[in-house]
């Protein structure tokens, strides 16, 4: 059985629990960390767009990438140690919810926590990256909660018709 596991800063440890908890020992187990191209673009233009041009400092968005990749690096390593069994750690770079189902591919299980509204009940509790890799997963998925889910008083009422 090949289990993937989405870690996503601030969500990353309910995902490793669940693996441990749902994915038998003999489970071929990878770690996927996956950053987005989102802060180092941002940099990139203000540097170049905002801050003119003809400067002699270096573009701070190189700068914001290395360290990315550092922090993914650490957090695939705190997960891993979590895991306590071996796994892949596995890194990407991209859109994100396209590199997850991307990596998801001929997997036998995806884990994803949510990571929307997390407060009640509902559809908002996925944003938009895992309703995208929710709908577009070519594997089963597993959805777990970054803590104890909302009581059932907090579900939308049902529609008017």
């Amino acid at each position: 059985m090949r289990v993937i596991a989405w870690l996503v800063e601030g969500t990353w440890p309910a995902c490793v629990d669940a693996v441990r908890r749902h994915a038998p020992e003999s489970s071929e187990v990878v770690l996927l960390h996956v950053s987005g191209p989102d802060v180092p673009d941002l940099a990139h233009g203000a540097f170049a767009g905002l801050l003119g041009r003809g400067r002699s400092e270096p573009d701070p968005g190189d700068r914001l990438a290395v360290l990315g990749a550092g922090s993914a690096t650490e957090l695939l390593a705190a997960a891993a140690g979590r895991l306590g069994r071996p796994c892949e750690r596995l890194e990407r770079g991209g859109r994100v919810e396209r590199e997850v189902v991307a990596a998801s591919e001929g997997a036998d299980l995806l884990v994803v926590a949510r990571d929307g509204d997390r407060e009640r009940l509902g559809p908002h509790s996925l944003g938009p990256a895992a309703r995208f890799v929710v709908d577009h997963a070519p594997c089963p998925v597993l959805l777990v909660w970054p803590e104890a889910a909302p009581d059932l008083t907090t579900l939308p009422p049902p529609p008017r018709h």
